[in-house]
């Protein structure tokens, strides 16, 4: 594995030398080479002016250079030079990091690249961007591509988050939903194993994942070079399909595993809180730390809050809890022949599972609400007044604000985000600067805010969200929380990372569910996933497999991570992922029937 230290004067000769091979590995002539020669020279004083890095091997072979030239608070990247027998072995993207966190630590705001043609396309999957007044398809007047980038510290809730090093990740989404009893959820809790891949991205750099299922192991890899990380431990497959959902308590019984994980000195980040978490990572636990999992407690927080005042761009929807489904029909009934539609709702659900919106269209047609509501799942049920906005609101329906209290009770916020909510269910997200309606903004983080200090006090400690539906009127309405990591809460881990990575400003979509036309052997879903990276950086976006596990369910499908810089992008990325996706399986269709690969 390579490694950067700061060059050494002695070496100036030896890393003009390294500099002029790659630069001959593009093919240009002897004439144009010795043209080049004097600009491209490194002289021993350059090493300390240039603040000229080197890329090493083990065995302390120099792979590749890059020097951090100019003076705060702007800077260029002014070699970046590879040897060719080490191009594509990840050097460049090493070097290209390390210039940036040393922009970074230097206050460097603007960092130029005037880059050789032939680099231009690494650039631009670095997350570079064609310079003001440049183009990043042609070339400068000196035959070299203008690009910029802007180099940002990892986000300060970030930091907090994990005390800005690295965690240890615990994938136990199935335990997690287990503790409530949910009727709405599969026994087997197959969804929520897949949606346990989702370790991998807790935090912006995990040092190890621990898993339920196993999964590819070249997920993993890919993933780790388009975010950056190396030397993951990965410890998947502890869980047998018959054994249900007792993932943690399968670690405590791997001692070795155990101690590994706790020993390592390294936070220790779940889904979300459980007793047998709690047992492992030896701290308190009291279940009533999750009461505002319920929503109907979420509900009442959510009334005192605004009795007190302040948000007046809030509005809090009518809410009934219905004992008994007799009450449930009588409140329906009242409420469909009044003409209202009504959201009726479990005491717990996930990504909107137990939520029904219900028009009174519907309780006609199914006979009355008492045949409807025998459809539902048992259980208790809310009766919730639905909040509807004109029908010429262009706005987004489904916001969330994403937060989290720390050990000593601090609230630090994230962000808000725009969720994709389809039939009631959650679909994805996108978080990033400007997908809020400016309006938006100030009283969904106030509140949301308002809400991490009554979680505080509580006693809760660990990431939380605050769901919202726009009611018109430039007006809000909160509809739950959820006191664990959720889909949003990915999106802002991975957009943390690519910002610190690649410069500021990503915009990062969370897919949950891409159909594939049809289940591949993994060696072809490898294949699938290295080439939607490659196409996606072909529209200067990225593009992560998040849910590798579901394509080889009898039904197949990804769950995928997309990023760009701007919304044209990131638009074009999730279609061309989505076409792909559905297209892939004609080639594969004898495998349909084949149970293991």
């Amino acid at each position: 594995m390579a490694k950067v230290r700061a060059a050494r004067a002695d070496e100036a000769e030896a890393l003009t030398g390294l500099v002029m091979r790659s630069k001959a590995h593009w093919g240009y002539d002897p004439g144009f080479l010795a043209a080049c020669a004097d600009d491209l020279r490194i002289r021993p004083q350059d090493v300390v002016v240039r603040r000229i890095v080197v890329a090493e091997d083990e065995r302390g072979a120099v792979l590749g250079l890059a020097s951090l030239e100019g003076t705060p608070p702007r800077g260029v990247l002014g070699l970046l030079f590879v040897e060719p027998a080490a191009i594509g072995l990840g050097v460049g993207r090493l070097l290209y990091a390390d210039v940036l966190r040393r922009a970074v630590e230097l206050g460097v705001r603007r960092l130029a690249i005037d880059s050789d043609p032939h680099a231009a396309g690494f650039y631009r999957a670095m997350g570079a961007v064609a310079a003001p007044g440049g183009r990043d398809t042609g070339h400068g007047p000196d035959g070299l591509v203008p690009f910029e980038v802007a180099p940002v510290p990892l986000a300060d809730w970030a930091r907090e988050w994990t005390g800005g090093g690295q965690a240890v990740h615990l994938g136990n989404v199935a335990e997690f939903n287990a503790q409530f009893a949910d009727a709405t959820l599969d026994r087997e809790q197959r969804p929520a194993h897949h949606y346990a891949c989702l370790a991998a991205f807790y935090s912006p750099h995990p040092a190890v994942l621990v898993l339920p299922r196993a999964v590819p192991r070249e997920w993993t890899a890919l993933v780790g070079r388009q975010l950056g990380w190396s030397g993951v431990e990965v410890y998947d497959g502890l869980v047998e399909a018959e054994r249900g959902p007792g993932f943690l308590g399968a670690v405590r019984e791997r001692p070795a595993l155990a101690a590994r994980l706790t020993g390592a000195g390294l936070p220790l980040v779940p889904w979300g809180l459980t007793q047998p978490f709690a047992e492992l990572a030896g701290r308190p636990w009291q279940a009533r730390e999750l009461r505002y999992e319920s929503k109907s407690a979420s509900h009442e927080m959510f009334g005192r809050i605004l009795a007190e005042g302040g948000h007046p761009g809030i509005v809090l929807p009518a809410q009934w809890r219905a004992g008994t489904r007799w009450a449930a029909v009588r409140l329906l009934s009242a409420r469909a022949r009044a003409g209202e539609i009504t959201v009726l709702k479990s005491e717990h659900g996930v990504g909107g599972s137990g939520t029904t919106v219900v028009t009174p269209a519907q309780v006609r047609a199914a006979g009355g609400a008492r045949a409807l509501l025998r459809r539902l799942p048992r259980g208790p049920l809310l009766v919730e007044e639905y909040v509807s906005a004109p029908p010429e609101d262009e706005d987004p329906r489904d916001l969330t604000y994403d937060g989290f209290v720390d050990a000593e009770g601090r609230v630090h916020e994230a962000g808000g985000a725009v969720m994709d909510v389809r039939d009631g269910c959650y679909a994805g997200a996108t978080v990033g600067p400007g997908v809020l309606p400016e309006w938006a903004g100030k009283p969904l983080t106030a509140f949301g805010a308002a809400v991490g200090r009554e979680l505080a006090a509580a006693g809760y400690r660990g990431w939380f969200d605050v769901d919202f539906v726009t009611a018109g009127a430039e007006r809000l309405a909160p509809t739950e929380t959820n006191l664990r990591l959720t889909g949003p809460s990915i999106a802002f881990m991975v957009a943390a990372r690519l910002d610190a990575l690649r410069g500021a400003g990503h915009l990062v979509r969370i897919v949950d569910r891409v159909e594939l036309g049809a289940r591949l052997p993994e060696a072809q879903l490898d294949e699938l996933c290295t080439d939607l990276a490659r196409a996606c950086a072909e529209l200067d976006a990225v593009f992560v497999p998040a849910i590798p596990t579901a394509a080889f369910d009898p039904m197949p499908w990804l769950g995928v991570l997309v990023a760009a810089h701007g919304a044209e992008a990131l638009d074009a990325a999730e279609a061309l992922v989505r076409s792909r996706a559905r297209e892939v399986g004609a080639d594969f269709e004898d495998f349909q029937d084949v149970e293991n690969y």
